[in-house]
């Protein structure tokens, strides 16, 4: 009888015992989840602190450097060279700027030709040729060039090259005719311009100035010429017409020879002007978070020998919107 009160009891203890273990790995298992989750909770930030997050972590520079290209002469015309950093002040809106740029390296250029090919070019057309002639004798070897010829319309008839015959083999044959659309070439080799490779930039167009064909207008061009680097030199065969408010408008100049002899002349100081410039950059600290037009004043402090200097140089910028 004992012996069966003790198999009946051995018998409950272990059913109590594996009865007891059997429910506690649930217990444990949805511990350990909620543990889990609670660590997950503390560890991944909510949605709007995530947001706040990356909010902190973006920043914006809404400064951007401003360069300008400066060329100083005496009032014979020659070039200015030697000068610092500490010659120049450059003020935004009448606001000192400091100059964090200054360079006066002779680096490679991206010219581009801007060729007159109209009717009123017919009397001058083998004295712009022996100007786009005399334009080579003074390159660098790296210079690269295009040609956009224009009378009612305007073309590109030279893409990208540093071999200068091949400008000369594309204009040789072309003949003046039609009239003149000077505006809508301008405005396509500042296009054009910009995909130059090198870094220094501008502009050279040969005409009479004449204008009576373009759809842009001269405000249009103007605005396009005020958001381009590139400067603008031009010689003017006859009038010039248009030509000194294009090229003032850029900080560039209009030559004018008066007689034939004089354009191999005017070349060799353009050539000269583009190899001896100054170029000076600052960040503005005034910009604002509006786009306007910024009035540029430099000044320059030159040795009393050299007496008073002239100075080219683009007046002006636009902002852009923030």
């Amino acid at each position: 009888m004992l012996r069966k009160w003790f198999i009946a009891g051995t018998v409950a203890l272990m059913v109590f015992y594996f009865g007891v273990n059997a429910k506690q790995p649930p217990n444990r298992i949805a511990t350990s989840q909620s543990s889990s989750k609670d660590a997950q909770a503390k560890e991944k930030p909510s949605e709007k602190d995530s947001q706040t997050q990356k909010k902190s972590d973006r920043f914006i520079i809404k400064t951007r450097m401003v360069s300008v290209t400066v060329t100083v002469s005496d009032r014979n015309r020659r070039f200015v060279t030697g000068l610092t950093k500490d010659n120049f002040e450059v003020y935004d809106d009448n606001v000192k700027q400091e100059i964090a740029l200054f360079s006066t390296e002779d680096s490679p250029i991206t010219l581009g030709i801007v060729y007159d090919v109209s009717g009123s070019m017919n009397p001058l057309s083998q004295q712009s040729l022996h100007a786009l002639k005399g334009l080579f004798d003074y390159s660098h070897t790296d210079d690269e060039y295009f040609v956009v010829s224009f009378s009612d319309k305007s073309k590109l008839i030279q893409n990208f090259t540093s071999v200068p015959n091949d400008i000369i083999n594309r204009a040789v044959f072309i003949k003046p005719k039609g009239s003149t659309a000077l505006f809508d070439a301008v405005y396509m080799a500042l296009e054009k311009v910009k995909d130059g490779r090198h870094k220094k930039k501008a502009l050279l167009i040969i005409s009479d100035g004449e204008e009576n064909n373009s759809r842009y207008s001269f405000g249009e061009l103007r605005k396009a010429l005020r958001e381009t680097d590139a400067q603008i030199y031009a010689i003017g065969l006859g009038t010039g017409g248009s030509l000194p408010h294009i090229t003032e408008t850029s900080g560039g100049l209009t030559f004018f020879p008066m007689q034939y002899g004089e354009v191999g002349d005017i070349y060799t100081r353009i050539a000269l002007m583009l190899r001896n410039q100054y170029v000076i950059g600052f960040y503005p600290n005034n910009e604002s978070e509006v786009s306007k037009w910024h009035k540029l004043r430099i000044k320059v402090d030159v040795p009393k020998p050299l007496g008073k200097v002239i100075m080219f140089y683009r007046d002006g910028y636009q902002s852009s919107d923030q």
